[in-house]
């Protein structure tokens, strides 16, 4: 096991912050400031709607932590959660389980999953455990199904054997319709919101003639849907004027979201989501908003082209509370809850895949405050990171580790 020690010195800088929420929350010091950690020049001219949208303070962290590579065994890894004894669940791209301790041993894979359509950008993505599992053994998870129409996002549920050696009656129970043949921008995220409904991340599918359907509320396409357990409508979803509009739409304009993340005091569901070439966002989702694409980006084509009229404002679409140019091609992300890192409390932590290493954003009232990165001498595309059940930090890499990362 290879220790990695990130230790960061007291300079005497201090600022303090409140919490990420308007709820009522301990605050926090997230460190010593510094200067914003981008440097490198934006693609575009475009400005920010408001101070501290992007390239914010930089901040660094005071306690000292140290990273493990718990395995290396791991392929492809896409999603990671914690089991109720610690180990870790994890799904392949390929279309596989595992199970991992956290002292690195690897189970066999786990059988009994629907096949996967693992071109391009698809495979087996995120997973959430059901709020029983520990008596019901229940897991959820996205996938990138192939179908005489094309390929969809598609949802299923199963139940992890008493052997751990497959998942027994699995059943896809939601597909974000209409299907594509492409095999780009599934989104992929899923979650449990605090009324115990599944949340589920979709992408528009990434070509010019489904692009569009981000904004339509007749397709499943660049949404975020709200499901029950049994993949109907959840209750309490956004009503909408349009005629035809889906009953499972909790929010629309999305371009491709590959993270989501329940705020651990408000409960609110943040959203992390990958831009053109700039834009990548952060945002706070809001039961039936439009989140503007592709209408309003801060990026452009990668072409070097606007993308439609080339405009980042338009009333009754949302401004992301953060965003990044260039992009870091943000994935899986959680909020930190723990205590070993004083600093880190209630801070949302993004694995980064182009930018190859885990951003970490202060919040106080919702807006970012300080951004830091963390693990960059690792040279890894950062995939999905979660906090166990022990309180450190758990985050796997395409190229197959699964990191722990804790107070030294």
């Amino acid at each position: 096991m290879k220790n990695l020690k990130h230790i960061v010195l007291l300079s005497g800088i201090f600022f303090t912050f409140l919490s990420c929420s308007n709820d009522k929350e301990t605050p926090s010091n997230p460190g010593t400031v510094t200067n914003p950690v981008e440097g490198n020049p934006a693609n575009t001219t475009y400005k920010p709607a408001f101070i501290g949208q992007t390239r914010t303070n930089g901040v660094q962290t005071n306690t000292a932590f140290e990273a493990k590579i718990i395995t290396s065994a791991l392929t492809s890894p896409w999603g990671v959660k914690s089991l109720p004894d610690g180990r870790l669940l994890v799904t392949q791209k390929a279309g596989t389980m595992r199970i991992v301790t956290t002292a690195g041993v690897v189970s066999a894979p786990i059988t009994g999953i629907p096949a996967v359509n693992a071109g391009g950008q698809g495979g087996l993505l995120g997973l959430c455990l059901d709020p029983e599992f520990a008596s019901n053994r229940m897991i959820y998870w996205v996938f990138s199904e192939a179908t005489g129409g094309g390929n969809n996002t598609a949802v299923a549920k199963g139940k992890l054997s008493a052997d751990e050696k497959t998942i027994e009656g699995a059943t896809i129970i939601y597909r974000a319709k209409p299907a594509n043949a492409s095999t780009l921008h599934y989104g992929g995220r899923i979650l449990f919101d605090k009324t115990g409904n599944l949340v589920v991340s979709t992408g528009e599918r990434s070509v010019l003639e489904t692009r569009p359907l981000a904004q339509s509320l007749t397709s499943g396409l660049g949404k975020v849907v709200r499901i029950t357990k049994e993949g109907q409508p959840a209750s309490g979803n956004p009503t909408f004027s349009q005629a035809g509009a889906l009953p499972e739409l909790y929010s629309y304009g999305h371009r491709n979201p590959q993270g989501l993340a329940l705020h651990p005091v408000s409960g609110e569901i943040w959203l992390s989501e990958h831009g053109p070439r700039g834009g990548d966002e952060i945002n706070r989702l809001k039961a039936g908003a439009n989140y503007g694409w592709p209408t309003i980006t801060y990026g452009i084509e990668y072409s070097g082209e606007k993308i439609g009229a080339g405009i980042q404002q338009q009333d009754g679409m949302e401004q992301p509370v953060y965003y990044w140019d260039p992009v870091v091609s943000p994935s899986g992300m959680t909020f930190y809850s723990g205590n070993r890192v004083p600093e880190w409390q209630n801070n949302l932590f993004i694995g980064a895949l182009s930018g190859m290493h885990i951003v970490r954003l202060a919040i106080e009232n919702n807006k970012v405050v300080g951004e830091e990165r963390l693990l960059v001498s690792e040279n890894q595309r950062f995939r999905d990171i979660t906090q166990g059940n022990d309180g450190a930090l758990y985050a796997v890499t395409d190229g197959g580790r699964l990191y722990k990362i804790d107070k030294k």
